[in-house]
């Protein structure tokens, strides 16, 4: 079963039905123990880092994900769910700390010529060429973001693949079970379906 975390500010039915559509059985989770009973855990996120690390907080969520991670079974992380696994944030003057799986903060685009929020389709080149989820997608495949923030992880080596808009950007990690992606699998088409089919068949 795959637990998909609901802190009532994501794009949580758009995550739903893709990841049924490849292969999972879907449940969504807005408590500690739907979490701590599942076989997968996934973290969508849309909108503001600390709406989302507030609001997780509130339903007593973000130490039941720490404690699924150290059970070393499957997570993804998408968009704001991929940052909010980092120490810190610069949106907004966030307040709120992050869950610090990974050690690194958030930081807003910067430069002239390229337009924020970054909205549409880039293309992803890997780093890891053997990370599962990748599996059977061509380095340099187009996804779909939609983000003005992105991390920047203090170990280089967990970076999965980066992206170039503006600069050149972390756009996916992975450390052993733990896999997040700032862009959205289940809105960038065959791609992202074939990244969700590699994450499902993990179990």
């Amino acid at each position: 079963m795959i637990a998909l975390v609901d802190y009532g500010a994501g794009n949580v039915r758009s995550v739903q039905k893709a990841l049924i559509a490849a292969g999972g059985d879907v449940r969504l989770a807005s408590t500690p123990e739907k979490v701590t009973q599942a076989d997968a855990v996934v973290l969508p996120g849309v909108g503001a880092f600390d709406d989302c690390i507030n609001a997780m907080q509130r339903q007593e969520l973000v130490e039941s994900i720490r404690g699924f991670i150290t059970s070393g079974k499957p997570f993804l992380g998408i968009c704001v769910g991929y940052q909010a696994l980092f120490e810190k944030s610069e949106e907004f003057s966030s307040c709120a700390s992050g869950m610090g799986v990974f050690e690194g903060k958030v930081i807003r685009f910067s430069g002239e010529g390229i337009k924020i929020p970054q909205i549409g389709w880039n293309q992803v080149n890997f780093q890891k060429s053997d990370c599962p989820i990748f599996n059977g997608i061509g380095s340099g495949s187009y996804f779909y973001f939609v983000h003005s923030y992105f991390p920047e992880p203090s170990d280089s080596s967990i970076v999965a693949s980066r992206t170039t808009y503006g600069i050149e950007f972390c756009s996916a990690v992975w450390k052993e079970n733990v896999f997040a992606t700032q862009f959205h699998p289940e809105k960038s088409q065959k791609a992202g379906m074939k990244l969700l089919v590699n994450f499902v068949g993990l179990l």
